[in-house]
């Protein structure tokens, strides 16, 4: 195993493992149980994966799908829901950054005096620390809870940029994945940050829980690495199907509409629609992100009927020649007597001949 794949594998998933501890930390900090302790369980199942990725795929990711990525989800993810769902309850000042330097550095420096006549430095570093801690637990709740928010998404694309490929994607797919993951954590974040922060909806608790699932259910994309990855089609008897045909070719495109749609601005636009048409709350920013999810769905499905107009473009091509291929992204094979079966499905899917050919005149005419 390779020293660089190995430390880049434990690097990875122990920034995960703390990442989600702070978390723990601050939930059990808020609500003042212990009992919330139990939520770092959860970091066992990163641990047994870590061990089992190890020791079966010499620390390498997997192909289409990231079980680290999605067990930091499993981690991370009820301590952001219980800091949304306990939020405000700290009184946060119009210049928190500004007062709590000023109050850093005077314990600071109360703290240098203390330890001047020490022999050693130790004393004087666990007073520091000790300072550090305290001024840490005196930041308002409202500031941690997005602090964890911003740091968790971008904690995915710096870990799945430092987690160890697989075999089966490349560099060159990676960089594009890593940039679609950039534009996809701006827009959760946006999404969380905008809606979760009205103060309407702060006092629905069952709109907290709502946009909270679809918040959720958006996360969900990033363990899957199907974006620039082509499913591989191999020429036998059901692949030849027009709708596998059709997925084969453009696989990486279709997924990328269907995260669009279902998964993130697809369901985005519907909870931004239900706040102004149901509960009537509205503001420029809602309204905004509102008419850019409108503008996102309808391009997609604009992209959708072109990639469709030309996949059945190229079968008609291939249909008049007399050719039948195995799959539009595979070298095409000719054939001069395709199947019957095959020959029914090409009529089926071009059943509209084109316009001029329709409409030629005859030559009795």
């Amino acid at each position: 195993m390779e020293l660089m794949v190995l430390l880049n594998a434990l690097v990875t998933r122990l920034l995960f493992v703390l990442h989600s501890l702070i978390g723990v930390w601050r939930v059990t900090a808020v609500k003042k149980e212990p009992k919330y302790w139990l939520l770092a369980l959860l970091n066992l199942l990163l641990c047994l994966e870590t061990g089992l990725t190890l020791k079966f795929k010499q620390g390498r990711g997997y192909k289409w799908f990231s079980p680290a990525i999605f067990l930091y989800l499993i981690c991370i993810v009820p301590s952001l829901w219980l800091l949304e769902i306990h939020h405000g309850t700290q009184y946060c000042g119009n210049e928190p950054g500004a007062v709590q330097v000023n109050v850093s550095n005077q314990d600071f420096n109360q703290s240098r005096d203390s330890s001047h006549g020490s022999e050693g430095t130790d004393h004087h570093i666990i007073q520091t620390a000790k300072v550090f801690v305290n001024q840490l637990s005196t930041i308002c709740e409202t500031v941690w809870t997005l602090a964890l928010h911003q740091t968790f998404l971008l904690l995915l694309v710096v870990g799945r940029w430092l987690l160890p490929i697989g075999v089966e994607i490349t560099r060159d797919q990676l960089s594009q994945l890593l940039l679609m993951f950039v534009g996809t954590a701006a827009d959760i974040l946006e999404f969380a940050s905008e809606t979760l922060d009205i103060e309407d909806v702060r006092k629905n608790y069952a709109l907290i829980n709502a946009i909270l699932a679809v918040w959720t259910w958006s996360m969900l994309q990033f363990p899957l690495d199907l974006a620039v990855q082509h499913i591989g089609c191999k020429p036998s008897a059901s692949a030849r199907r027009i709708p596998s045909l059709l997925l084969c070719r453009y696989s990486a495109e279709l997924w990328n509409i269907g995260v669009s749609l279902f998964i993130q601005d697809g369901p985005f636009f519907i909870v931004r629609s239900i706040l102004m048409g149901h509960f009537r709350i509205f503001n420029q920013m809602l309204v905004f992100f509102t008419a850019k999810n409108i503008l996102v769905v309808t391009l997609q499905l604009y992209r959708l009927a072109v990639i469709t107009l030309d996949f059945r473009a190229t079968v008609l091509q291939k249909s008049r020649k007399g050719e039948v291929c195995c799959c539009p992204c595979e070298p095409y094979e000719a054939r001069a007597h395709p199947t019957g079966h095959q020959e029914n499905e090409m009529k089926e899917f071009v059943a509209f001949p084109p316009k001029e050919e329709s409409q030629a005149p005859s030559e009795d005419h």
